[in-house]
């Protein structure tokens, strides 16, 4: 008797709540997405890291030598404003988009970047503008560490080459000869001598 006595204040309570919905189920299930991130990456080692040419001086690859590129760098020259592309060579989820952040030589920048397909193989690829001032961040001869959430850091080692790219990038989009000149302003006249 005084177990029933002692649930009747639950039954009472529980009285109070309104019923569940016919989708009450379906609201509170809760489904774990078929595949989740990958991974997070350790930051490879760039003690002999270096820069090298690739193609037609419009492309630098960084990397130890004799081993898979880093991160590279690209002249995009193909109508329109020049861009400059930059490519971190690391797996990335398909569709993913992050940002890249760049620290070193007196800047701080942060570039979109996003997975892009290679074949059957995501990697993370961006473009911005050649004469974007965040680019001044490669400009230096510090060493520049880049980061790709999940993609580790890359430490950039100081070398003159990737400045280089950026100015030779933004002279494209320079007019010919400079700035167009300006038409001479007439000099004022004097007032007229009332003698």
């Amino acid at each position: 008797m005084r177990r029933v006595l002692a649930l009747l204040p639950l039954v009472a309570v529980a009285a109070c709540k309104p019923p569940a919905s016919d989708d009450y189920i379906e609201r509170t299930r809760i489904e774990a997405p078929a595949e989740g991130p990958s991974e997070p990456i350790d930051s490879p080692d760039t003690q002999d890291a270096i820069w090298a040419p690739a193609t037609e001086n419009t492309r630098l690859l960084y990397g130890v030598p004799g081993e898979r590129p880093l991160f590279a760098v690209e002249c995009l020259s193909e109508g329109g404003e020049p861009m400059l592309g930059y490519t971190r060579f690391a797996r990335a989820d398909a569709h993913a988009k992050a940002v890249l952040a760049l620290i070193g030589n007196g800047h701080v920048a942060r570039l979109k970047i996003d997975a892009a397909q290679v074949g059957d193989v995501w990697r993370w690829e961006g473009a911005i503008e050649a004469a974007d001032e965040r680019l001044d961040v490669l400009t230096g001869n510090r060493e520049v560490e880049a980061t790709v959430p999940g993609a580790g850091s890359v430490i950039l080692n100081p070398s003159a080459l990737p400045g280089e790219l950026v100015e030779r990038c933004r002279a494209l989009g320079e007019p010919l000869g400079g700035e167009p000149a300006m038409a001479p302003t007439p000099a004022p006249s004097a007032p007229a001598d009332p003698a």
